[in-house]
């Protein structure tokens, strides 16, 4: 079974009316549902306000995928957890990096760069192209999909070289976004994947839960093969 922890700093969706319009329960109560009914997945959720800001070690040891939303309370996070997440990570952990966290400290840490890059909320229509149909974060999907509103993210896009690129996006703009990219790090894999900004149903698409799911389990599959060995 793959233990999947999501971690949302819960912030907007507890304060905004906007938000919480949207994610009536919390936006991690909406990624969990991605995984509603599969067997092969423990899920739990966890955000900033529980103890040890939802990242105590013994959660963490317990974990193989480790999913991140934050926004608005990046610096809020603890160093101390950050370097628990990056121990992990290189331990074996994955750790799916969605929308805003590009500027989360873990995903920060783990490129080792800046990670800016272009933004624009305006609410237009995004197509997401898949460019490694082979992937296995791409199975089940079509040559594209269309997210019908989404905040535009643009290049450049301050990381390293992705290992591996699975999706690229498109906006009515006409800027492209590298936007779901893996990395390696130690016995880890990192997935980035852009969508899901939160005054938009993102994360209740069917598209982009199939891919929350497969990301997961690919990243999970790795972590306990690795534990195992």
């Amino acid at each position: 079974m793959i233990r999947v922890t999501i971690w949302n700093e819960h912030v907007q969706d507890r304060e905004e009316e906007a938000v919480m319009a949207v994610y009536p329960k919390g936006i991690h109560t909406a990624l969990a549902e991605a995984f509603a009914g599969l067997a092969e997945f423990h899920v739990r959720t966890t955000t900033l306000q529980d103890p040890e800001q939802g990242l105590a070690e013994s959660l963490l040891d317990e974990t193989d995928v480790l999913i991140w939303w934050g926004h608005r309370a990046h610096q809020q996070v603890e160093d101390r957890y950050v370097e628990r997440i990056e121990q992990r990570v290189r331990q074996g952990m994955g750790f799916i990096a969605l929308h805003s966290a590009h500027f989360s400290k873990p995903f920060i840490r783990l490129m080792g760069t800046g990670c800016k890059l272009k933004w624009r909320n305006d609410g237009r229509r995004e197509r997401v192209w898949t460019v490694d149909p082979a992937h296995p974060i791409a199975a089940g999907l079509g040559e594209f999909f269309d997210v019908p509103q989404e905040e535009m993210y643009g290049e450049p896009f301050d990381v390293p070289t992705p290992d591996q690129l699975v999706f690229i996006s498109w906006f009515e703009g006409g800027e492209v976004f590298r936007s779901g990219c893996v990395w390696k790090h130690g016995a880890g894999r990192i997935f980035y994947f852009r969508p899901g900004h939160e005054t938009y149903p993102v994360y209740y698409q069917p598209e982009i839960r199939t891919i929350l799911v497969n990301a997961a389990k690919w990243l999970g599959q790795s972590a306990t093969q690795h534990n195992q060995g």
